[in-house]
Formats: C-alpha cells, structure tokens, sequence
C-alpha cells in the first residue's frame, strides 16, 4: 500500500471515527462539564472535584440541577445516596423532561422521605402526549441511605424501563398501533431536586418534615449519559444502529424478567392501573401490558 493510500485510509477511519463518536453522547467528565444548576446554587456543592454533588434541603430552600443539552433516546443513570433517618416530607426527584407546557413528555424517578424505620418508597410516572397520572409505587428493598445505588431510564423505541441497580421496577411498552401515547418526537433534559412536599409526600401528606433534623442531604455521582444529544445529528436518535436500540434491549432478558416479576409481586405497593377510584376503566396500555 503507497503512502497516500494508507493516508487516505486513516482519514476515511478517522472521519467515520468522528461521526460515530459525535452523534452519541458519552459519560459524562464531571458536574460542571454536562450540568447546570437550576436554583438555590448555595445549597449544591461540588466533591471529588466535581465528579460528586451535595444536595441540601433547609428551611431556606431546596435545590435542583439539570443538563445542559436535551437528549432524544438513550440510556441515563446515576448513583444516589438518599437523606439518612427521618427524611419525612422530603422528595429528592431524578427525571427527564421535555421542558414543554402543554405537550410535555416526562420521565419520573421520585424518592419519597420516610420516618426512620419505614422502607423507603420511589414513585415512578410517565408523562407521553401532554398526559400523566400514571404513577407507581415500589418500597425499595434495601436502605438506599447506607451507599450509592444506580438508578437508571433506558428509553428506545420500544419501551421505557426504570432500573434500580440491574432489576428493572417498571417497564412502559410502545404500544402506539394500539393508539396509546408513546414519547419519542421531544427531546428531554436531565433534571434533579431535592425539594419539601410534605403535603403529600410521606403517607399522603399525614407525615411532615421535622425540621429540627435539617439540613437534609442527598448525595449523586457516576453521571452517565448516553444518547442522542440535541441539537446534534438530525439522523441520531432515528438511528437503529445505535447500541439502546439492538435486539438484547428491545425487551427485558431472562433474567431481568425474574427480577421484574419478584418486584412486581413482592414491592409495588401502589399502581395506578388498579386503582378504581381514579379509574373505573382501566387505562389502555395497563391492558396491553409489558
């Protein structure tokens, strides 16, 4: 091979090297290259030269964060270390939203404070179409206080699933030929707060925050965000070769299953779809099921 070939060569490697890499954003380096804080910036601090975050609730204010670019399909995840003892009243929220107002699409991780003891409870919802209302209910089966756990949204174009660690707890099916709302047109950002809702938080409302026990803190690090960033390529996130979309994450495994049934029977202690007071008729995509 001539030396002009093999340059031709490399630059052909490199150039798709390129557009491979740019139409996919990768983990992100530390909090200030991906993500801005939202409000209250003097109750968020920086650890580990950014690569960790405090978050600090008070009688003075809660605080939130959010990326700075929005994302249209993908996988994001991050380790969260929840507010220890009576965190009753308190919601530490980790999410994705389209930031739209009428029309939003929103993805719903939402940590509810509990008194000391009790399980502590993570309610998941799924805006698609401007409509929500679809909360979940799961206890978690461990003290999410103690250590950092991952909590994780993979959204394709086949569904959306909501992992804690490696075990799926809610699974929503693209079920548009069945004409129920999926969300896939809007770009979502990344979005976090701590934040008091102790007028509906802990045991609807009956539980409110002992403020004698503030500040109260909550801990995140290992941001990780995979997907298509927008703006960014057009031709990204209707791309099938892109890693969220192949087969092994069109459904969840073997073993995914098991552990999704386990949760299923064993944790969700509340779920819209058999709720009747709220709905005499069952939604539609509780009928077309995961």
């Amino acid at each position: 091979m001539t030396i002009a070939s093999s340059t031709n060569a490399f630059l052909l490697f490199l150039s798709c090297f390129l557009a491979i890499s740019l139409s996919v954003s990768g983990r992100p380096a530390s909090f200030l290259l991906d993500f801005r804080v939202t409000w209250s910036e003097s109750h968020i601090k920086q650890i580990d030269g950014g690569r960790a975050i405090q978050l600090v609730l008070d009688q003075n204010s809660g605080c939130g964060f959010a990326s700075k670019s929005k994302y249209l399909f993908g996988r994001v995840s991050m380790k969260i270390k929840l507010i220890p003892g009576d965190s009753a009243g308190t919601v530490t929220a980790f999410y994705m939203n389209s930031d739209t107002d009428t029309v939003r699409d929103e993805l719903d991780f939402e940590f509810l404070g509990n008194r000391s003891g009790q399980p502590y409870t993570v309610q998941t919802n799924i805006y698609a179409h401007g409509k929500g209302d679809r909360e979940q209910r799961v206890n978690l089966w461990f003290d999410p206080a103690l250590d950092f756990h991952t909590y994780t949204i993979m959204w394709n174009h086949h569904h959306i699933v909501f992992y804690v660690d490696d075990v799926p707890i809610r699974v929503y099916k693209n079920n548009e030929a069945r004409n129920i709302p999926y969300p896939k047109m809007q770009p979502m950002g990344v979005y976090s707060t701590l934040w008091e809702a102790d007028d509906w938080a802990t045991r609807g409302g009956l539980e409110k925050i002992d403020w004698s026990k503030a500040p109260f803190l909550a801990y995140y690090k290992d941001f990780d965000i995979e997907g298509c960033p927008v703006p960014g390529p057009a031709n990204c996130a209707a791309n099938s070769g892109n890693w969220w979309e192949g087969t092994a994450y069109q459904g969840l495994n073997a073993m995914e299953a098991r552990r999704y049934r386990w949760v299923r029977m064993n944790h969700v202690i509340y779920d819209y779809c058999t709720d009747k007071s709220r709905n005499p008729v069952t939604p539609p995509e509780c009928i077309a099921g995961v």
